[in-house]
């Protein structure tokens, strides 16, 4: 051993020497794992196109016009919702989609009206703002007198004899002047509170105190008023009128007709209106301006009698209704069966022609398919899921045509189906024409992170906020209740509330084409990452809770009985 030792030492130390002046000989080294790549970076290309695209050569208002002043109305079941159904499936078809309609039901009668003039006749005539709602049938014309019973006593009404008469059921509304602008926007302290989940602490004791006073009142009326409407209902007067609880200088806010049902039943048992063979009296709206002169002459003791008139069509052929449905598909072999879904109601209310609420989301969502598919169609680039868009109906009667997919396709949090598996996200736009300020996230803390970084190139549009508050009474909450991530936009109010939704002022012309163009280019953007990003969107854990009335699953009020969209 020693030997040997003495015999490599030099050698070690030549060796030595040459390495400290020669390069060392590669050898071979474990490379460092690679980083994983990002799947929620921001596809800078493709937001640069939808940008330059939506803002610039957008079509969302022609999409509109389309759907308002061609086919509006929409109501669920009428022949104006079909007309409108089959020209979206020929759009979407034109931009390269796979569309088709899928039917859902039975819904019942469709409903459109042909002709309506009411007028109080006699020494001092004069026309009346009316509106007849929908599945009210027809009228020939007569005369009738008007009857105010909103004041009488439950004994007074039950010994009124209203047959043939013209009732007027509710109280008169009082009345102020529009000192303040009817249109806003959010401003940064109301963005803030949602951000914050502030709405509800930020008010003072008092605040609070008089909100519960004022839901609790409201209960009180809306219970009285059912109560005293049943009763009505079953003296068969000539018809019923009411001033709806908001609009002004001539805005009506109308929905549908209330059917004739048993004494006593309950709301389960109590018949639809647009069901086949329901009994139903004539109603009408009418602008509460005249609806309180007429009560004001009456409360002198002044008759007033009224000329009325009005013709509709049924149509019974078919009592299902559609939802549209259009693929883009996936270009991913691993993915491709999966769905980055968008969606809006098409249907509407017929005083106006169903602009805000909601042929603006309508519009939205074919634009946004159109920015997707064009941006595909010019650059080569596939999305990696199927870009799946959908216009539903029968969302004012309560969510139907989004939970009737829903059902059919992903079944329930507890049932299922194999599809259940294959969304990764779906986005909602149901609020008006004001711009996307940011998103509902619907409790789901996960996809906070996410959402941040895709709203980030959306600031200097106006797009930052995100809320883990939800928000109710349209069609992501069919999504939402099953535990498929389903979200809303938050909007800017513009003057949904006060003027247009459900209104007839709710027309293409009071929809703002640059929010448009805006909400275009923002869902475009979020359901391309969706579709592109590795895996599907974080779910959340579906946990009904009890008097929140979980209007995801089957069975919940719809948005006419509620705040609606």
């Amino acid at each position: 051993m020693l030997r040997s030792t003495s015999f490599l030492l030099p050698t070690v130390l030549f060796s030595s020497l040459v390495f400290a002046q020669t390069p060392a000989p590669a050898t071979a080294v474990a490379p460092a794992p690679a980083a994983a790549p990002d799947s929620d970076a921001i596809d800078e290309a493709a937001n640069a196109f939808f940008l330059a695209e939506g803002l610039q050569r957008s079509q969302v208002m022609e999409h509109l016009s389309w759907l308002c002043d061609v086919y509006g109305p929409r109501v669920t079941g009428s022949p104006n919702l079909r007309k409108a159904q089959d020209w979206a499936v020929k759009t979407f078809a034109a931009m390269g989609l796979s569309a088709r309609t899928e039917t859902w039901g039975p819904f019942g009668r469709g409903w459109r009206c042909d002709h309506v003039s009411m007028a109080v006749v006699g020494d001092n005539p004069w026309p009346v703002i009316a509106y007849a709602k929908v599945w009210s049938p027809g009228i020939a014309s007569t005369e009738a007198d008007v009857v105010h019973v909103a004041a009488m006593t439950k004994e007074q009404l039950a010994a009124a004899d209203l047959t043939g008469k013209i009732v007027l059921i509710e109280d008169v509304r009082t009345l102020g002047e529009p000192f303040e602008a009817t249109a806003k926007r959010l401003d940064e302290k109301e963005l803030l509170r949602l951000a914050d989940q502030q709405v509800a602490e930020t008010q003072a004791p008092a605040q609070r105190a008089a909100a519960a006073r004022g839901d609790n009142d409201f209960r009180m009326g809306f219970q009285r008023r059912e109560e005293m409407l049943a009763m009505v209902q079953q003296k068969r007067p000539l018809a019923i009128v009411d001033r709806a609880a908001k609009g002004d200088y001539g805005t009506v806010f109308v929905q549908g007709a209330s059917a004739v049902s048993p004494p006593g039943a309950s709301r389960e048992q109590r018949v639809r209106a647009s069901a086949v063979g329901a009994d139903v009296i004539p109603q009408f709206t009418i602008a509460v301006e005249h609806y309180n002169r007429m009560c004001r002459l009456l409360a002198k003791g002044l008759p007033v009698r009224m000329a009325v008139e009005l013709k509709v069509s049924f149509f019974t052929d078919d009592l299902n209704d559609r939802n549209v449905v259009a693929d883009l598909a996936g270009g991913d072999g691993a993915l491709a069966g999966e769905f980055a879904m968008l969606g809006a109601h098409v249907d509407s209310w017929q005083s106006g022609t169903g602009a805000t609420d909601n042929g603006c989301g309508s519009a939205v969502v074919i634009e946004a398919a159109r920015l997707i598919a064009e941006y595909c169609k010019q650059t080569g680039a596939k999305p990696r899921r199927t870009v799946r868009a959908c216009l539903w109906s029968g969302e004012e009667q309560g969510l139907l045509g989004s939970r009737a997919y829903v059902a059919e396709h992903l079944g329930s949090a507890t049932e299922p189906k194999p599809e259940h598996g294959r969304v990764a996200g779906y986005f909602n736009l149901d609020n008006g024409t004001g711009r996307i300020r940011g998103v509902y996230l619907q409790g789901n803390e996960a996809v906070a992170p996410i959402f941040r970084r895709w709203l980030r190139p959306f600031h200097v549009h106006g797009a930052s906020t995100l809320t883990l508050d939800d928000t109710g009474g349209t069609d992501h909450l069919a999504f939402h209740g099953v535990g498929v991530p389903g979200f809303q936009f938050i909007q800017d109010p513009v003057a949904y509330s006060p003027k247009t939704h459900h209104s007839n002022m709710d027309v293409w012309d009071h929809a703002v084409a640059d929010d448009l163009k805006q909400a275009s280019v923002v869902m475009a953007s979020f359901v391309w990452h969706t579709a592109q990003r590795a895996d599907k969107l974080p779910r959340h854990v579906v946990t009904p809770r009890a008097g929140r009335g979980e209007r995801g699953g089957p069975g919940g009020p719809g948005s006419a009985g509620g705040p609606g969209r």
